[in-house]
């Protein structure tokens, strides 16, 4: 899953979440999913950080 599908589907469940439209039972389940995409975005994050750390000490 790409990063800005990841966010998407947060921002879905967020939204969601906010105006009240998961039942107690969904909600564990969607709060679980959550946590996934938020690893995923930040595992993203994390190796696109660490990728242009390389370039630009591979440019000194």
């Amino acid at each position: 899953m790409k990063y800005e599908e990841a966010l998407r589907e947060l921002d879905e469940i967020v939204q969601k979440m906010e105006r009240n439209e998961y039942g107690i039972d969904e909600l564990a389940t969607q709060l679980k999913k959550a946590k996934e995409l938020i690893k995923i975005c930040k595992n993203q994050l994390t190796k696109t950080d660490e990728d242009i750390k390389k370039i630009l000490e591979d440019d000194k």
